[in-house]
């Protein structure tokens, strides 16, 4: 894949902000600042940063490798001030999280191209959804690091996956759907239920 400079910092700024948002967020928003534990909010944070931070990079990575496969310009563009309003709503206990999106630009872009780059970013969240649903069973008697680390990538990337596949534009979903419909109900129906299986977790 191709990087330019501007992209690999938007990349980093938005993986930095979504995952301080989060573990804002986990620490339980403004309440934290009453009674501070900042040891507590830096293995929160690291946690963060390998789950949120780590399934939102990958999905739009994925949306950018498969859109260069076909020869096509994608470059990611953070939304600086979608940064700031989702680190703001963390300390209220909610967040609206989109840190970005995968600019694709080209003449040879259609209707099956564009579904399979849309696809590609939900389904890496699964594909990440299913090997921390592993980890959540190894680690099911573990307390702590652990036990967080597994949950949480798996709620997040399932999350993630269901959220985006919603077939309204601008979501990926839209975009699925207008490609194949068997396609589109096969991924999220099995998204759903895996999203599910993690609650039930």
């Amino acid at each position: 894949m191709r990087f330019s400079k501007i992209e690999i910092h938007d990349l980093m700024k938005a993986w930095f902000f979504i995952s301080l948002a989060f573990a804002v967020l986990f620490s339980g928003g403004y309440a934290f600042f009453r009674s501070p534990n900042f040891l507590n909010f830096v293995i929160i944070f690291i946690i963060s940063v390998f789950t949120v931070g780590i399934a939102f990079l990958l999905h739009e990575i994925a949306h950018k490798f498969v859109a260069q496969r076909y020869n096509l310009k994608a470059e990611f563009r953070a939304f600086d001030k979608m940064l700031w309003i989702a680190l703001a709503m963390s300390f209220f206990g909610f967040i609206i999280a989109a840190p970005g999106a995968v600019m694709i630009h080209g003449f040879r872009i259609n209707r099956e191209r564009n579904g399979k780059i849309s696809l590609a970013g939900p389904l890496t969240n699964i594909i990440l959804a299913i090997i921390f649903l592993i980890f959540v069973f190894l680690f099911r008697k573990e307390t702590g690091f652990l036990e967080s680390f597994a949950q949480i990538g798996l709620l997040i990337n399932t999350l993630l996956a269901v959220f985006n596949m919603i077939p309204i534009m601008p979501f990926d979903g839209a975009k699925v759907l207008a490609w194949n419909k068997l396609v589109y109900g096969t991924f999220a129906t099995f998204s759903v239920l895996l999203l599910i299986l993690g609650y039930i977790l």
